[in-house]
């Protein structure tokens, strides 16, 4: 769930009503994969609930990840294809945004594009961070259940958000 708070601590109400009424929610069986590593994937994605797996051909899992991270999102800063394969270990929902309609959202509300590129950038050096001081045996600076200051002064705000974004998803299934 710490991912999500870097993303929507950053965005604003109607940053996530666009999201919500934007996004898809998608479900994933079992064993299901979600993103291909080396193949394109034309969208983002927010895991909602259950959990997946990070895997690197000849590496095998590298992360488990569930409610609250963000998917795909390397690809989309950098356009190149997947360096791993996601893949459901058991049940699981996704938010689903096409890369093409955040790409137009971003050209056409600088102000959505700062916030969210800010976003992915602490969320992008937080997860460096903590790859280097793991692969150097290093205890991480911020333990795992802990937020930085820089999270903390949006996380209620970040919370509330993340559950506005299921009920808008749970209202346009109903629809």
């Amino acid at each position: 769930m710490r991912k999500v708070l870097y993303i929507l601590g950053q965005l604003d109400d109607a940053d996530i009503a666009w999201m919500g009424q934007n996004g898809r929610k998608r479900q994933l069986a079992k064993g299901e994969r979600l993103i291909e590593e080396g193949r394109q994937t034309e969208h983002l994605f927010i895991v909602l609930d259950g959990q997946v797996d990070v895997q690197v051909a000849g590496v095998g899992t590298v992360a488990s990840l569930s409610s609250g991270e963000i998917l795909g999102e390397m690809s989309f800063v950098d356009k190149a294809p997947p360096s791993a394969t996601v893949v459901a270990v058991r049940d699981a929902r996704v938010l689903e945004l096409g890369k093409r309609l955040m790409e137009e959202r971003l050209a056409s509300n600088p102000a959505f594009a700062g916030r969210f590129y800010k976003a992915l950038a602490i969320f992008l050096a937080d997860r460096l961070r903590t790859t280097t001081q793991r692969k150097n045996g290093a205890g991480a600076i911020i333990p795992e259940d802990e937020l930085d200051d820089m999270v903390l002064d949006g996380v209620s705000m970040a919370g509330l958000r993340f559950q506005h974004l299921l009920g808008l998803l749970d209202k346009a299934q109903e629809a």
